[in-house]
């Protein structure tokens, strides 16, 4: 009986192993003779598909196995079937035993678990066999869920980017594929359209939402001349465009290329107590197999049941799980468990500038007159009533303004407006123009003196210039500056106090406006005039001295350094790209719950440490009990139970701790301006 469950052990085995590579070729071949450029999220679609559908149904047939193994005790007539099922249930545990042992050459904790369940097959304890291979499988299960699909991470980009173009071509539009397209080919680009290459304007103006590349929110004026990217978006105007790169050779493509080649794809969540269960594996096999002629079979099985591997599996597992649901309650998504983990860890925190510490949202600072015949009300009233049905973001900001301060706007009976310099209106009998200082210079408008001086500062201060102009002549200005995030300060102190060491802004702005804000924040330091493929030998070099880096940014242009960082956060509503690479995204938008996560991670990390203590210790006590008292397979599996159901008592605490909480209302945030001298 011993020898005919050993061969239907093996034969499930061996066979599973023949079918699965039988259907591998297969599926090889089909992918094969497929057309090349299959849809990327499609073929990351399936392969995860296909992984979590497997594990659910190693789940299921464990459960199975469970159930039929403990009716078999009074109805032996089904030990045959439950022997099958059981077979089939720990061919995963089967599966990692043979790699450890064939691919990587060494003993691990998987083999313990074969061991086990062959002497459970041998010795005719069907049910503690199939307790042990469901404990595992669902302990895989609980890894999978809270495993990140980072393999996804650029999917959502290359989706949206466009498939064809329109060239010019002896004076006539013509729409060609994209992969058609050719260097010194001239593309055509309308407004809501996405530029489909990297090239160099020929003709034509336009505002480009370049948000997706630099993380700012301002469309950049761009002109004859100027050189534009793939996937960036035309907001306003028509350009024409000779092309550079095209397709896979796109800043955009090889960037993602970058990301591709340095990501470091898991299998799984590397859990502490795996790898100590892996380490004396090979101790706990070896004494159990001593053991065996001197204290018998129950015993040496018990021996070798000491590792408590599944236990710790299911326990970390479980933990880190409660502590993504806490997470999520509290509007942050953690994509990969092992950033808990490493937040730990963290003593210096990277802030990008803009998009991060500065709000999307421009807003109207300080409003300026030339001469007394107009007031403040009467310089914002004509730039609002002239930008009304504008949607650039220094319009609405105006426009913002004059609602604040109730200001009636008059209906413009003309309008005019010139991409990327500004707009013209008649307004009560007067040629309203507003816009940069270019463009009052395009229109021959002399700039005053006072006005030429707010341009040098305002270059230094990092905020932008409307220029205002009645009749010819410049009657104010309006400064559009950034605006800091309210909560970014409180946040800072906030993670002072939880023992963070270093924190630092890196922008790719001026010196002047990075040192102000760092001083604003009283940061440790600050990086200025960085540029994108800069900030992650930034991030390495630190590393280098020994620190953990948390680096949280917004745009394309952070991806590279948020891959590099120990831990890379995001705000939702940043690039795609950014919150693809991005292990935990901050779903308000916002900062307010930074220091929430850093607290999560604490205590993720010493409810952690209880459990492997509860867990190793129990395994320490199971060892004794059987090596000096005897304690058989069927003692030994009672106490780590009750090691087990502890440890699940522990693990569901933060679920508990959310039951016992009240929502809470902090209030609304006031809003903190670049005013650097007040507090």
């Amino acid at each position: 009986m011993i020898f005919m469950g050993i061969e239907v052990l093996l034969g499930v085995y061996i066979g599973s192993r023949v079918i699965e590579k039988y259907f591998s070729n297969k599926k090889q071949k089909e992918e094969q003779s497929k057309p090349e450029g299959r849809d990327q999220k499609e073929l990351a679609d399936v392969v995860i598909m296909n992984e979590d559908k497997s594990v659910d149904n190693y789940v299921n047939i464990s459960t199975v196995s469970l159930i039929s193994s403990a009716i078999s005790f009074f109805f032996p007539n089904l030990r045959l079937f439950s022997l099958v099922i059981l077979s089939c249930s720990s061919i995963p545990i089967f599966k990692l035993a043979e790699h450890s042992l064939i691919k990587e050459k060494r003993v691990r904790n998987d083999l313990l678990n074969v061991v086990i369940v062959v002497g459970c097959i041998a010795t005719n304890r069907l049910f503690i066999g199939s307790l042990d291979v469901w404990l595992f499988n669902f302990g895989s299960k609980m890894v999978s869920k809270i495993q990140g699909r980072s393999k996804e991470m650029l999917t959502n980009l290359f989706e949206e980017q466009p498939d064809k173009a329109w060239i010019l071509k002896d004076n006539m539009e013509i729409e060609m594929p994209l992969e058609s397209l050719c260097a010194k080919d001239i593309v055509i680009v309308k407004t809501g359209e996405v530029i489909p290459v990297d090239g160099i304007i020929t003709d034509g103006a336009a505002m480009i939402d370049q948000h997706i590349l630099t993380g700012e929110s301002v469309p950049a004026e761009k002109g004859v001349g100027d050189k534009v990217f793939a996937s960036t978006l035309i907001v306003k105007g028509r350009i024409c465009v000779e092309v550079e790169k095209a397709g896979w050779d796109t800043t955009v493509s090889k960037l993602g290329d970058i990301l591709n080649n340095t990501a470091d794809f898991k299998s799984g969540l590397q859990l502490k107590g795996e790898i100590w269960a892996d380490k004396i594996a090979p101790l706990l096999l070896g004494t159990g197999g001593l053991s065996l002629p001197l204290i018998g079979s129950s015993p040496a099985m018990a021996v070798i049941n000491s590792g408590t591997g599944n236990a710790l599996r299911i326990l970390a597992s479980l933990q880190t799980l409660n502590h993504l649901i806490l997470a999520s309650k509290r509007g942050i998504l953690v994509k990969d468990g092992r950033a808990l983990e490493a937040l730990a860890g963290v003593d210096t925190v990277i802030f990008d500038k803009t998009g991060t510490l500065t709000n999307l949202h421009p807003i109207v600072g300080e409003i300026i007159t030339c001469g007394d015949e107009y007031e403040e009300d009467d310089i914002l009233i004509y730039a609002a009533a002239a930008e009304r049905r504008v949607s650039h973001p220094f319009a609405k900001a105006v426009l913002a303004k004059a609602d604040e301060h109730k200001l009636i706007l008059p209906d413009p009976d003309d309008s005019e407006y010139q991409v990327g310099y500004g707009i013209t209106v008649q307004l009560e009998n007067k040629i309203i123009r507003v816009g940069s200082i270019r463009f009052m210079k395009m229109e021959s408008i002399t700039i005053p003196g006072k006005i030429e001086e707010l341009m040098e500062h305002s270059h230094i201060e990092n905020y932008s210039l409307i220029a205002v102009a009645a009749n010819s002549q410049i009657i104010g200005a309006i400064e559009i500056h950034p605006q800091v995030r309210p909560e970014a300060k409180k946040i800072i102190n906030g993670l002072r106090q939880r023992g963070v060491r270093d924190i630092s802004i890196i922008s790719g702005d001026h010196c002047q406006p990075t040192q102000k804000l760092a001083e604003f924040f009283g940061t440790d330091s600050y990086y200025y005039d960085v540029l994108p493929e800069d900030k992650a030998d930034i991030v390495e070099k630190l590393q280098e001295e020994g620190k953990t880096v948390c680096f949280i940014g917004d745009g394309i242009n952070d991806a590279i350094a948020m891959k590099k960082a120990n831990v890379s956060v995001s705000l939702s509503g940043a690039s795609s790209v950014a919150t693809d690479v991005a292990q935990v995204i901050l779903m308000d938008g916002t900062l307010l719950n930074l220091c929430h996560l850093f607290d999560i991670s604490y205590e993720l990390e010493d409810n952690l440490r209880q459990s492997l203590i509860l867990a190793d210790g129990g395994g320490i006590v199971n060892f004794g009990g059987a090596v000096f008292f005897g304690l058989g397979i069927l003692g030994s599996n009672i106490l780590l139970s009750f090691i087990f159901g502890t440890g699940i008592a522990l693990a569901m605490r933060p679920l508990k701790q959310l039951q016992k909480e009240h929502k809470d209302d902090p209030g609304s945030e006031k809003t903190v301006y670049l005013e650097y001298n007040d507090e």
